[in-house]
């Protein structure tokens, strides 16, 4: 893709740019080109400028995505100073899209307002309306009034829940839209015991998930006990990490990926994994598990690019 493709920007633009140092397992090659936005004007009118054959692909902190060895074929759009703000507005908080969901959180319990739920995950606000992102019984579609976005032709859009079509760990977008905004409307709760359970899940999480691991966090979606909406009251027990134990994977390795002796849902770079690794090692645990229990696992890790070699036959 020629640098002549480019609109002017304001922001940086930056050509051939490796991927593998943007994303939590530290693996991919590179995108063809990355943009880092100025501010909303400069966003909106690359976007409609850029041709429209060219593809873009919105990219938050990285912490939920295998990217493959041979790159990507796409324009990469990462936010970031400018689209992390948070506020408080009356009852209701809005954050940019690269605002951490851990930062929002602390914030919302410090106005009283219970987005406790955001603390473990490891994403940018973009990302938690993108993948419909929940914990401990919350997801964002519980608490998320509106997302405004910018479209592949430049516009400014305010979605709402229900145009989003939130699923479990899934929503709807406009076809190359980029996420700039949401707003929540979180039940309100005291700060002090806010930040206090807040303290407690993190202790949680740390002994029971590899956090000081490479990671993307939770590989495959639990196989069911959710119904289309994905919310709170759909939970249920059966869970990927058990049907992987089940089919003793846990611990297994392939080059440097395994999947976490501590939990098995997680898969690991343990330092010297490809993303080919990573995507076989996670392909052959789906093909144990439905061996042994007729379970398909659906990956919960986003994979994107090109392979370097032959694709990572899927079972």
């Amino acid at each position: 893709m020629s640098s002549k493709t480019f609109p002017a920007v304001r922001g940086r633009l930056t050509p051939d740019r490796a991927l593998h140092e943007l994303t939590w397992l530290r693996v991919g090659g590179p995108a063809d080109c990355l943009f880092a936005p100025a501010d909303l004007d400069d966003l909106r009118s690359f976007l409609r400028d850029l041709p429209q054959d060219v593809p873009v692909f919105p990219m938050g902190v990285g912490s939920n995505l295998i990217v493959r060895d041979g790159g990507l074929r796409a324009v990469v759009i990462r936010l970031g100073r400018g689209f992390n703000t948070i506020e408080i507005d009356g009852e209701h908080v809005i954050a940019g899209a690269a605002a951490l969901d851990a930062h929002v959180a602390r914030k919302a319990a410090d106005a009283g307002l219970d987005l406790t739920f955001l603390r473990t995950i490891p994403g940018s606000i973009g990302g938690a309306v993108r993948m419909n992102a929940g914990c401990y019984g919350s997801y964002t579609a519980d608490h998320l009034v509106s997302a405004e976005v910018v479209t592949r032709q430049g516009d400014v859009r305010t979605l709402s829940p229900r145009e989003l079509n939130f699923r479990y760990r899934q929503s709807d977008l406009p076809e190359g839209a980029v996420i700039v905004s949401a707003r929540f409307a979180p039940p309100r709760g005291v700060p002090e015991a806010l930040h206090a359970r807040m303290t407690e899940q993190l202790c949680k999480r740390d002994e029971s998930q590899p956090t000081k691991e490479r990671s993307a966090g939770s590989t495959f979606r639990n196989p069911a006990g959710f119904s289309s909406t994905g919310r709170a009251d759909d939970v249920h027990d059966l869970k990927a990490w058990k049907v992987i134990d089940e089919a003793g994977m846990r611990g297994a390795m392939r080059g440097g990926a395994q999947m976490s002796e501590k939990h098995s849902n997680f898969l690991i770079n343990t330092g010297t994994a490809s993303a080919a690794d990573l995507e076989a090692l996670g392909e052959e645990v789906r093909k144990k598990v439905y061996d042994s229990s007729g379970i398909r696992l659906e990956w919960e890790i986003m994979r994107i690019g090109e392979n370097l070699g032959d694709p990572v036959p899927e079972a």
